[in-house]
């Protein structure tokens, strides 16, 4: 993990793109940004790369079901591999292994010891 903030992505998973994407905007009275269209459908919250909190997005799941489970953290960290070997030899399990997210980096998922799905970023 990089000594910046723990914390650098979330995503919060939505069955209906269009409706959610109008809860946000009207609640936070904000633009969400759309993403590149070979990611699927997301849609990102404005952010300040500079300033001290973290952005995320809006990502699109058709055919989920409805959960208290439905949003992912991103872990910023140096090198992704690092932290997927160490998962591993903690208990938990490698969901999607080090996939690049162009420009933006490089992003792996796994779930914790206790079910949990979550993420890890890193810029190498």
């Amino acid at each position: 993990m990089t000594n910046a903030n723990a914390v650098g992505w979330f995503d919060i998973y939505v069955s209906d793109f269009d409706r959610a994407r109008k809860f946000y905007e009207t609640v936070f009275q904000v633009q969400l940004i759309d993403l590149p269209s070979e990611w699927g459908r997301q849609a990102m919250f404005p952010f300040t790369p500079e300033a001290p909190n973290i952005s995320g997005a809006i990502v699109e799941k058709p055919n989920m079901e409805r959960s208290s489970t439905n949003v992912v953290l991103y872990f910023e960290t140096v090198e992704c591999v690092r932290e997927e070997e160490r998962i591993k030899n903690a208990g938990g399990r490698i969901l999607q292994g080090k996939m690049a997210i162009g420009e933006f980096g490089f992003v792996s998922v796994f779930m914790d010891t206790e079910g949990n799905t979550l993420g890890l970023h890193s810029r190498q």
